[in-house]
């Protein structure tokens, strides 16, 4: 079957005044690049040790305000624009340290509980419990993996600190007067894979929020991934290219704050951001019905798309059994997944796709039309210029890995690079929307600095929309984003967590730093124990000294590239667009966006499903393959090359997606996350085994974020046993001394004081840091164990894992409640586990509850560690037993109630039932005489 191809396109042209051109030529270029803010000539980073004295004197070289703490990339030497004049040297970012009277007690309470707990384990081998040793035993092994998994935790955590984008230094260096600019280009990628699952109308307002963010028209391109093949996805985004019309010189117009317009409209209060505001009511009126009317077609095209196809087929001699196509509005056929599947036209089987829907604008302002009968909206001050947008269906074949989403993020790097090929990459869910305009000159900021050249990607956080108001789930999970990754931004950088990424497009081309040095803020001198002074492979980063010896770079073993030509496939054209997609280029920049014929065949080619035969791509090159977590892997891969990363967190929020608030939906997302993590530990990617580029507490946060699911474990035994033991007499200490208490008591306490402090610089409230808690206790109890169990069986007998793709689409009645799919059950076995240790909890406190009252034991002070205990564990998972109730979980009182009936009955049972009374009766009556019950539980 021959793949559909989209030809045509407008051909722009990259304007340079003459005058400008000898002006730049009279001028002595900071480099050959032809970028006059660039990272080719050097870098710098400042420590921040020194005294107020020593930034008094640094503050003549331009290094930073005097007194500051913190520590900036430095941009050395002056800089000139374009008609000689000096730019402003100031970092287009800032780096801001915490602040000591909350990192320095922080630090060392870590030491202080590091020695308690050690204390306390030492305390714990030399006690042994001879009447239980395997219960001696299994205890001493979990509390040493507890603390083991907190070290883990911990350590990378040592520097956080917060980088701050300077917008307004960004538009002074890089925009012009007359409304151009010479920011660097950006590929925006959005991958969908079912839209039945995925809902087409979340697509559409994600790429309209694309089209309408604050970035230069001419050097923004969003690319629709579309795994399905299906019209229904192309239908939509055609509908949403034709209501960007009105939405996107609206949104310009008035200072539009969301930008996706499902979200804007359902805020209460509309601040005025813009400079009509006499026109905005009426304005936003007729706006909001044409959305009205956008939604109703988006909500129809299903049934549109059945009806035209009926009409077009009864048209046509289509016998008994011969296949019915799917045709396009236009009249075509649709070369991808039909309605009525058929072969070469089914899921997992149709031809590739690549189609222009918004062809590339421009590079001259375009002011739209004044208001008119047939044009209410006054446009005539506003450019209505489009970003380009391309619709991309990779082509499928039974028999062939297509790699999931890792498989379509490589195609569209491809597809992109022969199209646009800008030097920047951004990757979105098909439900992530910007929230925030100015998200994308925010995550720029960070990759064009002097000091930023070696940063391969700049992670946003994710945040989320319709989580209820308690967050039941731990949704919004702040504790990873605003406390793990924030730290790990003093490192060598966060780790890549799959959407809201900015990426260098060379890194994902397998291309070396220009330098490494993966010291960073807190050990600056362990970076030079590393650092490179020059390439072992050919790169496109180049020094001033090589910038003024050649015009491009010098050629390597393989010519401009760092792997070898065939590693990249078969396309001549891919090839050669390789080295001109670094920032800064030695490569003039390209006049056109071509979307002529040939080009666009093409891309059609190297997304074809054979493409990657042979290739390095998923092993050397692009997002990584046979792993669930593509994501981590992929950035670890070019962290231990030595490249770093970069925390981007600003306010308002850059990207706003949705979460699966349902229990049963929101595990299967964390055991599809654990499984991935679980995989990289037992695969080559180990970073136990990573390169000596690794910085050593990056190192310990990947060993965290691989092993964290064996907590599981250990964790099933420390929320059981201790409750068995009120049943079997046998305990986990059997002599608790003064000095246990001590150390048990300071290792508690400093636990606290620590979460306290850690919940300050991140930034989070004390109630997340709960719900994060109770989820954790959850997911241990469930989904970490059966990754545990998954993972052992693949490595065992070589099974592989697969998982379905996660609904976005809410079963409950939305109008009524809009959390009511909070309250859906769908059973999993996911639940046995948590429900067997809320009996166990129950039914233990009750059997120690009953032999007090009954008489058997009258030490009723040593019993309360152990009840405390376990009312602790149930008061984790107290969410999840919420859950599992369903509607009645909307009552919180129903719980309590159902836990109290539990624990009643069970006590009334034990103390009644003569066999199970004297039994162990007389066996605890022994124990009153001897040393039996004097242990902890």
């Amino acid at each position: 079957m021959a793949p559909a191809v989209a030809a045509g396109g407008r051909v722009g042209t990259v304007e340079a005044p003459a005058a400008a051109a000898a002006a730049a030529a009279s001028q002595k270029k900071p480099c050959a690049c032809g970028f006059q803010v660039c990272a080719c000539t050097g870098s710098a980073a400042v420590a921040s040790a020194a005294s107020s004295l020593d930034m008094d004197i640094m503050d003549s070289g331009r290094i930073g305000p005097a007194g500051t703490e913190g520590w900036v990339g430095v941009e050395l030497g002056p800089e000139t624009d374009e008609s000689g004049g000096v730019v402003d040297d100031r970092p287009v970012f800032r780096t801001e340290k915490i602040k000591g009277v909350l990192l320095y007690p922080y630090r060392v309470l870590i030491f202080v509980r590091l020695i308690a707990f050690t204390l306390f384990v030492i305390w714990r081998i030399s006690h042994k419990n001879p009447d239980a040793m395997w219960l001696w035993v299994t205890s001493i092994c979990g509390e040493f993996w507890f603390g083991f998994s907190w070290l883990l935790d911990q350590l990378p955590k040592l520097n956080p600190i917060n980088r701050v984008p300077d917008l307004a230094v960004l538009r002074q260096r890089f925009d012009r007067p007359d409304g151009t600019s010479t920011l660097p280009g950006l590929d925006i990628f959005v991958t969908t894979a079912d839209p039945f699952k995925e809902p087409i109308l979340s697509t559409a307002n994600s790429v309209l929020s694309i089209l309408a963010a604050d970035y230069p028209v001419d050097r923004n391109t969003c690319y629709v991934s579309d795994d399905s093949g299906m019209l229904l996805t192309y239908e939509a985004l055609a509908e949403a290219s034709k209501f960007a019309t009105l939405w996107v010189p609206f949104c310009r117009k008035h200072g539009i704050e969301p930008r996706g317009p499902e979200s804007y409209f359902e805020l209460k209060s509309h601040p005025y951001m813009g400079r009509a505001q006499d026109e905005f009511v009426n304005d936003r009126r007729r706006v909001r019905k044409e959305y009205d009317e956008f939604k109703a077609r988006i909500n129809s095209l299903e049934h549109d798309i059945k009806q035209r196809n009926d009409g077009y087929n009864a048209a046509g001699v289509h016998g008994e059994g011969q296949p019915r196509p799917t045709w396009m509005a236009d009249g075509n056929q649709w070369e991808g997944t039909w309605v009525d599947a058929s072969e070469n036209h089914r899921k997992g089987d149709h031809a590739g796709i690549v189609l222009v829907l918004l062809e590339h604008p421009s590079h001259n302002r375009q002011y739209g039309p004044p208001a008119s009968a047939d044009n209410p909206l006054d446009f005539s001050t506003v450019d209505v210029r489009l970003p380009m947008l391309v619709y991309v269906s990779r082509e499928k074949r039974p028999g062939v890995n297509h790699q999931k989403k890792a498989g379509a993020m490589n195609a569209l790097t491809r597809a992109s690079g022969l199209l646009s090929n800008a030097p920047f990459i951004l990757n979105l869910d098909c439900d992530h929307y910007i929230n925030n305009s100015q998200a994308l000159r925010a995550g720029i900021c960070f990759m064009v600095g002097r000091d930023s050249d070696t940063v391969a990607f700049v992670q946003f956080p994710q945040r989320f929309e319709g989580v209820d108001p308690t967050d039941l789930y731990a949704n919004h999970n702040r504790i990873f984003f605003d406390g793990t990754l924030r730290a790990l931004d003093g490192m060598q950088g966060p780790i890549y967590v799959g959407t809201g990424c900015l990426f260098r497009r060379i890194t994902v081309y397998a291309f070396d730093p220009p330098r490494i040095n993966v010291g960073g803020p807190c050990f600056p001198m362990l970076g030079g124990m590393f650092a490179k002074t020059k390439y072992e492979k050919p790169g496109l980063e180049m020094t001033m000294a090589k910038a003024k010896a050649a015009p491009v770079p010098a050629k390597g073993k393989h010519g401009f590239l760092p792997l070898p030509k065939k590693t990249y496939g078969k396309s001549e054209a891919f090839v050669d667009s390789i080295p001109r997609a670094s920032h800064p280029s030695p490569y003039e920049p390209a006049e056109t966006v071509a979307t002529d014929e040939a080009t666009m065949a093409e891309a059609v080619n190297v997304t074809a499903a054979e493409f990657e035969r042979k290739t390095g791509w998923g092993k050397e090159i692009g997002w990584v393959y046979d792993t669930v977590t593509e994501d981590v892997v992929t950035g670890y891969r070019m962290h231990i090359k030595g490249w770093r990363s970069r925390y981007c967190s600003i306010y308002p929020h850059a990207f706003i997606g949705t979460a699966p608030i349902n229990l049963t939906e929101r595990l299967f997302q964390v055991l599809r996350w654990s499984t991935g993590s679980l995989e990289i530990f037992f695969s080559k990617n180990n970073p136990l085994f990573g390169s000596t580029y690794l910085h050593p507490l990056q190192r310990v946060a990947y060993i965290n974020i691989t092993t964290y699911p064996f907590t599981a474990i250990f964790l099933i035994f420390y929320t059981t046993v201790p409750a068995l033991s009120f049943v079997t007499g046998h305990f986990i200490v059997q002599r608790p001394t003064t000095m246990f208490y001590v150390y048990l008591g300071i290792v508690l306490s400093t636990l606290l004081v620590i979460a306290v402090l850690e919940v300050k610089w991140a930034g989070v409230t004390v109630f997340e840091w709960f719900r994060n808690g109770q989820f954790w206790m959850t997911a241990s109890c469930s989904a970490y164990l059966q990754a545990v169990f998954q993972v052992l069986i693949k490595v065992i007998f070589q099974r592989d894992i697969s998982f379905k793709l996660t609904s976005k689409l809410p079963t409950g009645d939305e109008k009524k409640d809009p959390y009511a799919d909070l309250y859906v059950v769908r059973w999993t076995p996911l639940f046995i586990t948590p429900i067997i240790v809320i009996f166990v909890n129950i039914i233990g406190s009750a059997v120690a509850f009953a032999k007090v009252l009954d008489g058997e034991w009258t030490h009723w002070l040593k019993v309360a560690g152990g009840v405390f205990f376990n009312f602790w564990v149930l008061f984790h998972l107290y969410p999840f037993a919420k859950g599992i109730l369903g509607k009645h979980g909307k009552t919180p009182v129903v719980v309590l109630v159902w836990w109290a009936f539990t624990f009643v009955i069970t006590a009334v049972l034990y103390i009644n039932i003569p066999h199970i009374h004297h039994s162990s009766g007389a066996k605890v009556s022994h124990a009153h005489h001897g040393q039996k019950f004097l242990g902890w539980p």
